[in-house]
């Protein structure tokens, strides 16, 4: 059974492509200005069909932006891998210079003493962890500070980007973004 699954899976990327191609073949056809009106009719009736037949995406289902990226079946490793290397990617791009444009991004302006972990628990569950958070920056009288809560949601939405939910489908993984020992963000 597993060996018959591992055939057909790339058959039906070629089916996608080859469809995907198709419809862009279709799409410029009709839209020529010298194709004839009888093969415009042919070529509409084609889509028409291809289209048809795809599935239709149901609005109760929420992909994150990434999504796709890391592929539909992929582990939470790597998953975790990914959002290590978009943490690590935020943190070198948008960490400013002196006299450059100022751009309002919670991870490249929090401290540079601080260190993200991406951890993988369980096996549903995705941890982010901020660790090094200077006192005076991330508290202030024992509440969270605005900046570590920016820096906590920015964090999650990174993180829930490669997510998806809905009333159909569950949650791809469970993720919590942690500092010390209190989550803010899920």
């Amino acid at each position: 059974m597993g060996f018959v699954a591992l055939c057909i899976a790339p058959v039906c990327r070629y089916a996608r492509v080859v469809a995907s191609l198709r419809i862009v073949r279709l799409r410029a056809l009709i839209d020529h200005p010298r194709t004839g009106d009888s093969e415009r009719q042919v070529a509409q009736r084609m889509l028409d069909r291809i289209l048809g037949s795809r599935p239709v995406p149901s609005d109760d289902r929420n992909y994150g932006s990434r999504h796709s990226r890391v592929g539909r079946h992929a582990s939470l490793s790597r998953i975790a891998d990914m959002i290590r290397d978009d943490i690590a990617l935020a943190r070198v791009v948008f960490s400013g210079a002196a006299g450059a444009i100022a751009v309002t991004d919670p991870i490249g302006d929090a401290p540079t003493q601080i260190v993200y972990r991406v951890e993988t628990p369980f096996d549903a569950e995705i941890v982010v962890a901020i660790d090094g958070v200077p006192e005076d920056w991330g508290w202030s009288d024992g509440v969270v500070s605005p900046a570590l809560q920016a820096l906590a949601d920015e964090l999650a939405a990174i993180m829930n980007s490669y997510n998806h939910d809905g009333a159909v489908v569950g949650k791809r993984f469970f993720g919590r973004v942690r500092a010390g020992n209190e989550t803010l963000a899920r």
